[in-house]
C-alpha cells in the first residue's frame, strides 16, 4: 500500500468500519426488545466468543501476509493456492454492500440538508416526503448519491495515510462529541429516564433462542467481518501493535456509540409516545423527523446535528469497503490508485443507480420478488459475509500452521488464552456462523416446527 496505519489510525479506522448506520437504529433497537442490559451482556460474550475469535483469525491472514485478501489466501496457503485465492474474492461482498450503501447514506445526506429548512409536521407528511423520495425523486437521489459516490472515493484515493487514516482521526472524535453534545440536550427531557430504563434495566426474562440468534447475528456483523476489510487494514497494520487491546478497544467504541445514539433515539421517542419497537428506515426518517419539528427551531438544529452523526458513520464504514478491491486490482494488476478506483467505481456507480431506478414508481423493477436493493443486501449479508467468515476461521484453524500463529500471538496472549483461542476457532465459531447463516436465510423456529412436524409423523 506504500504506507501503514499509526497505531491510532488502525483502531479508529477499523472503528469507523464498524460504527455504521446499525448503530443507530438496529443495535438499540436490539436491546430494548430484548431484555435490555441483559441483551448487552449477552451480546458482550458472543461477540468475546465469536466475533473476536473470528477478528484475530482475519487480522491474523492480513499481518502475516501483508497482501490484498486473494493473494493474502495464494501466498499463506501452503497447497491449492488457486483454490484459496477464490475465497479471497469474498471481498465482491463489500463492493455489493457500499453500492447500496452509499445510497441510504444520500438519504441522509439529503434529510440534513432539508433539516435546516423545514421538517415533517406529523407521521403521515413525514412518511409521505420518505416515499416520494424513494419512488418518485430519481433525479433528487442520483444527485445525492452522486455526491456521496464521489466524497467517498476521493477518500480512498487518497490512501491509507492520507484518507482513511486523517478521515477516521478527524470524523470519529467529531462523531462522538456530536453525540455528547445531544446526549446533554437530552437530559432536559423525561424521555431521557425511560431510555435508559429500556436500554438498560435487565430483563433476563425477554431472552429467548431469537435474542441469542440476533446477538450471535450482530456480534459477527458489527465488526465488518467476512468481506476482507480486516485482512487489508491488517496488511498495513504497524509493527509491534497489541492486537487484542487493539481489538478490545473496536469493541468498546463500537458498543459505546451504538448506546448513545439509542440514548438519543428512544429520549425522543418516549418524549412524544412513538412507537419504540420500529427499526431501520422509517425509525431514523419518519418518527424522528417528526418528533424533532415538535421542539419547533432547536429541533431542526437537533435533527441537523443527527443526521450529520449518522452521515459521518456511513462515511467510515463506506470507505473501508472500498480498500479490499482497490489493494488487490493495485497489488495483482499494478494498477495505480487512481486506474483502480475508476474500474471499481463504474461497477459501484451502476450497482447503485440500479437501486435507485428498481425502487422508483416509474422504472420499478423486481428480482426474484425482491427489489434490487433487497437483493444486494441479501446476497452481500446473509450469503457472502457468513461464507467468508466460515472460511477465514477453517483456513486460519486448520491451513496455517500452529506455530506461525503462536510467533504472531505470543507477545499479547498467554498459552492458555492461546489455546482457547484456537479451539474456539477450529471447533465452535464455524458452526454458530453456520446456524446464524441458516436462521438468516430460513428461520430456526420454523426449521424446529417443520421438524418436530416429521418427528410427530415418523412417531
Amino acid at each position: 500500500m506504500g504506507s501503514k496505519f499509526s497505531k491510532i489510525g488502525f483502531v479508529l479506522a477499523v472503528a469507523g468500519s464498524a460504527v455504521g448506520l446499525g448503530n443507530a437504529w438496529k443495535f438499540p433497537t436490539l436491546v430494548g426488545q430484548n431484555g435490555g442490559s441483559a441483551f448487552i451482556l449477552l451480546y458482550l460474550f458472543l461477540t468475546l466468543c465469536v466475533g473476536f475469535v473470528v477478528f484475530l483469525a482475519e487480522l491474523s491472514i492480513g499481518k502475516l501476509s501483508e497482501k490484498d485478501p486473494v493473494n493474502a489466501y495464494a501466498k499463506l496457503a501452503p497447497q491449492h493456492k488457486k483454490a484459496w485465492s477464490l475465497v479471497g474474492f469474498t471481498m465482491l461482498g463489500a463492493i455489493l454492500i457500499v453500492s447500496f450503501y452509499s445510497l441510504v447514506i444520500a438519504w441522509i445526506a439529503k434529510y440534513a440538508v432539508s433539516s435546516i429548512f423545514s421538517l415533517p409536521k406529523n407521521i403521515e407528511q413525514a412518511e409521505s416526503h420518505f416515499i416520494t423520495l424513494i419512488t418518485n425523486s430519481p433525479l433528487v437521489q442520483i444527485l445525492s448519491f452522486s455526491l456521496v459516490f464521489f466524497l467517498v472515493f476521493f477518500i480512498v484515493s487518497r490512501g491509507i495515510k492520507n484518507g482513511i487514516e486523517k478521515l477516521n482521526v478527524w470524523m470519529m472524535p467529531t462523531l462522538f462529541i456530536l453525540l455528547i453534545a445531544m446526549l446533554l440536550y437530552a437530559l432536559s427531557y423525561s424521555g431521557l429516564t425511560q431510555a435508559a430504563s429500556f436500554l438498560f434495566k435487565p430483563n433476563f426474562s425477554k431472552i429467548g433462542v431469537d435474542s441469542v440468534l440476533s446477538a450471535l447475528g450482530l456480534a459477527f456483523f458489527s465488526l465488518s467481518l467476512g468481506v476482507g476489510t480486516i485482512i487489508t487494514y491488517s496488511a498495513s497494520l504497524p509493527d509491534k501493535t497489541n492486537f487484542i487491546t487493539s481489538t478490545l478497544w473496536i469493541i468498546f467504541i463500537n458498543i459505546l456509540i451504538g448506546l448513545m445514539m439509542g440514548l438519543i433515539v428512544f429520549t425522543f421517542i418516549f418524549e412524544f409516545g412513538a412507537d419504540p419497537s420500529q427499526q431501520g428506515p422509517g425509525l431514523i426518517f419518519i418518527s424522528l423527523t417528526t418528533l424533532f419539528s415538535h421542539l419547533g427551531p432547536v429541533g431542526n438544529v437537533l435533527a441537523l446535528c443527527f443526521f450529520i452523526s449518522l452521515f459521518f458513520a456511513g462515511i467510515t464504514s463506506a470507505i473501508s469497503m472500498i480498500e479490499p478491491f482497490a489493494f488487490y486490482l493495485i497489488n495483482t494488476f499494478k494498477f495505480s490508485r487512481l486506474k483502480a478506483l475508476v474500474c471499481i467505481g463504474i461497477f459501484v456507480y451502476a450497482l447503485g443507480l440500479a437501486c435507485i431506478l428498481s425502487s422508483n414508481e416509474s422504472t420499478h423493477f423486481e428480482l426474484f420478488g425482491k427489489s434490487f436493493f433487497d437483493v444486494l443486501d441479501f446476497l452481500a449479508s446473509n450469503i457472502i459475509m457468513p461464507f467468508g467468515g466460515i472460511a477465514a476461521t477453517v483456513f486460519v484453524g486448520f491451513v496455517l500452521k500452529k506455530e506461525a500463529l503462536k510467533i504472531l500471538f505470543s507477545p499479547y496472549m498467554s498459552g492458555v488464552f492461546f489455546e482457547l483461542w484456537y479451539f474456539f476457532l477450529r471447533f465452535i465459531v464455524p458452526l454458530i456462523i453456520i446456524i446464524i447463516a441458516i436462521n438468516s436465510i430460513y428461520p430456526l423456529q420454523n426449521f424446529l416446527g417443520m421438524l418436530g412436524i416429521i418427528v410427530g409423523m415418523i412417531v
